[in-house]
């Protein structure tokens, strides 16, 4: 059955761009983790750096920081892309990314868990 797509008021839908293969897919390592820590990163008002236990202990720098404040995200169960190669943003690594959406309104939601799976466990 085809995809049905929502369309604008022209009654036309939006095509789907960048489509990736399952294979491309697979390649890509989503993992529970836990927050441990968060502290805003000096001199930004956008990024806060995390510790994140996903059966090891890892520091992600996320661009969340004008819809959290650190103390909010402690103890949240998060999802978590762990095999991206580690970056460095304003000067502090990153090893990996939090996982959120934006709507159309600006609104930013990290992705969390609704059970309370065990640090690591894959996702997929």
């Amino acid at each position: 059955m085809p995809i049905k797509k929502k369309t604008d008021k022209s009654g036309r839908g939006k095509p789907v761009e960048n489509l990736i293969t399952i294979d491309d897919f697979a390649k890509v390592q989503l993992k529970a983790g836990k927050i441990i820590n968060a502290e805003r990163v000096e001199k930004s008002n956008k990024l806060i750096k995390l510790q994140v236990d996903t059966d090891e202990i890892r520091q992600i720098v996320a661009g969340i920081g004008t819809a959290y404040a650190p103390e909010q995200l402690t103890g949240r169960k998060v999802v978590v892309v762990t095999n991206l190669q580690p970056a460095k943003l304003m000067g502090v690594e990153s090893q990996g990314m939090l996982l959120a959406a934006t709507d159309s309104n600006g609104i930013l939601s990290i992705l969390i868990t609704d059970k309370d799976l065990k640090e690591g466990t894959v996702i997929r």
